[in-house]
C-alpha cells in the first residue's frame, strides 16, 4: 500500500511538472536557494511560494499562502461611524446646496446663480468686449501709455487743514487729491477710493475721442446724426433737438464738456466704439480705478472713478507722447469754457486760470482740473464729495477746500 501511494504520488507530480514546467523549475530554484541545510521542507514568508520534495526527489510547487490580517474592532467601529456621518450629513448637504442648485435653477428662485461670474469674478468691471452677451477681457495689458505723476513729499500742513475742514462738514464724505507741478508735492485724502464719477467720466471719453482722431478712425469734422437712441435726460440742450440733426465731432465734444451734454456724450461714446472700447483704452493708459458701464446720465452712479485717476488723466493732456499738441489745444479750449463755475472755481481769486470738468448726480458732487495762478504756479486739484441728496453742504465744502488749497500753495515757495 505504501508503494502504491508513492506510485500515485509520482504520477501526480509528473503530471504537474509536464503541465507547469516553468512554475516547477522556479519552485525548484527557490527551494535550492532557500533550503541549503534543511531536511526537506522550507517555509517562506507570508505571501510567497514554498517547495516540497516528494519521495522521488521531485518538487511540487504550491500556491501562495496569505495570512488573514487581524483587525482592531475599535478601528472598525470608528471607520463605520465616520462613513455614517459622511453619508448622513456631508453628502446630502453637498448635493442639496451645491450640486442641485447648479443643475436646477428653480429649486430656490430667490437665489440667483451666475456660473460665469463665479468663474470670472472680475468680468463685471474688467472687460473690453462682449461675446454672447457676456463681458470678457480680450486685450492683453501691455506697458501703460500714460506717464505717472512724479510724487515727492506730502504737504502735511495742507492735509491737516483740509482734515480740520472736513470735521466741520460731518455729513460730507470727500476725496481730495492735490499735486503741485514744480515740486511734486501732493495731498492724498481717500484719493484711491471709488466714487461715482457723474459727468466727470466725460474726461476719459474726451481723451479717447481725440486719440481716435489721431489714429485716423475719426476726423474732427466728421458728422453724426442725432437719433432717439442717443437722446438722454439730464444736463445739456441736445435732448430738445430734432432727430436727424447732424453735428461734427468738434461740436459734440464742445457740448459734452462746456454744457456737460449727456446726449452728445452718448454719441461720442458710440463714435469711438462703445463703452468696452473706452474701458479698454483706459486700461492701456494705466487708469485702473475708473470704469464706464452705463450710458449718461447714470443717475444710479454705476460709473466710477478716483480723484487720483482723474489727476493722472489731466496731467497727461500735456504729455506729447500721449496726446498731440493740436489735440491738447482743442481739449484745453473746451475745458476753459465750462459753464459750471460754482465749485472749485468759486474758491479761486480773480486772475487764476482753471481748466476743468464738473459732475453732479444729486448724491455725489465733484470737480477736477488744472489751476494756474497769476504768477505761473500750476497744480492739479480733484475733489469728489458724497453728500445728502442735493445738500448745499457738498458745494460749500468744495468751495472752501479750493480756497484753502490755493492760499496754501501760493503762500509756500516750493
Amino acid at each position: 500500500m505504501q508503494n502504491s501511494a508513492a506510485y500515485k504520488k509520482y504520477y501526480y507530480q509528473s503530471d504537474i511538472t509536464e503541465q507547469y514546467p516553468q512554475q516547477t523549475q522556479q519552485g525548484q530554484m527557490r527551494y535550492s536557494q532557500a533550503t541549503r541545510n534543511t531536511t526537506g521542507k522550507t517555509n517562506y514568508h507570508k505571501g510567497q511560494n514554498y517547495g516540497h520534495t516528494n519521495t522521488f526527489g521531485k518538487t511540487v510547487v504550491r500556491h501562495k499562502v496569505y495570512k488573514k490580517k487581524k483587525t482592531n474592532p475599535i478601528a472598525r467601529l470608528c471607520t463605520a461611524a465616520l462613513l455614517g456621518i459622511v453619508g448622513t450629513f456631508v453628502i446630502p448637504y453637498s448635493v442639496r446646496n451645491i450640486v442641485l442648485p447648479m443643475i436646477h435653477y428653480d429649486m430656490h428662485p430667490e437665489i440667483k446663480t451666475d456660473l460665469v461670474s463665479m468663474i470670472n469674478p472680475t468680468s463685471n468691471y474688467l472687460y473690453d468686449s462682449f461675446v454672447l452677451n457676456r463681458r470678457i477681457l480680450s486685450t492683453p495689458i501691455k506697458k501703460t501709455q500714460m506717464a505717472d505723476l512724479y510724487l515727492t513729499d506730502e504737504m502735511t500742513g495742507l492735509k491737516t487743514g483740509l482734515q480740520g475742514l472736513m470735521a466741520g462738514y460731518k455729513m460730507i464724505q470727500p476725496s481730495v487729491f492735490v499735486w503741485e507741478y514744480d515740486s511734486g508735492k501732493y495731498v492724498d485724502i481717500n484719493a484711491n477710493k471709488h466714487f461715482s464719477a457723474a459727468s466727470i467720466i466725460k474726461i476719459p471719453v474726451l481723451l479717447e475721442t481725440f486719440r481716435s482722431i489721431e489714429a485716423k478712425e475719426l476726423t474732427i469734422n466728421e458728422k453724426m446724426a442725432l437719433t432717439e437712441y442717443y437722446r438722454s435726460e439730464g444736463s445739456g440742450k441736445m435732448k430738445y433737438h430734432q432727430v436727424g440733426n447732424e453735428y461734427t465731432i468738434d461740436q459734440l465734444a464742445r457740448m459734452m464738456i462746456e454744457q456737460s451734454d449727456n446726449t452728445a456724450t452718448n454719441m461720442l461714446i458710440a463714435a469711438v466704439g462703445g463703452m468696452p472700447r473706452v474701458n479698454s483704452a483706459m486700461k492701456s493708459w494705466g487708469i485702473n480705478d475708473t470704469h464706464l458701464q452705463n450710458w449718461l446720465p447714470d443717475l444710479e452712479g454705476t460709473n466710477y472713478t478716483t480723484t487720483k485717476d482723474l489727476a493722472k488723466m489731466l496731467y497727461n493732456i500735456e504729455n506729447s507722447s500721449f496726446i498731440s499738441p493740436q489735440s491738447k489745444s482743442y481739449i484745453f479750449d473746451y475745458m476753459g469754457h465750462v459753464e459750471n463755475n460754482r465749485l472749485i472755481q468759486a474758491g479761486l481769486p480773480q486772475g487764476a486760470k482753471f481748466l476743468h470738468k464738473t459732475g453732479d448726480i444729486g448724491g455725489t458732487l465733484g470737480d477736477s482740473g488744472i489751476v494756474t495762478t497769476p504768477n505761473g504756479k500750476k497744480y492739479i486739484v480733484s475733489i469728489i464729495a458724497n453728500r445728502p441728496y442735493n445738500s448745499p453742504q457738498g458745494k460749500n465744502f468744495i468751495v472752501a477746500a479750493s480756497s484753502m488749497i490755493y492760499n496754501y500753495i501760493t503762500a509756500n515757495n516750493y
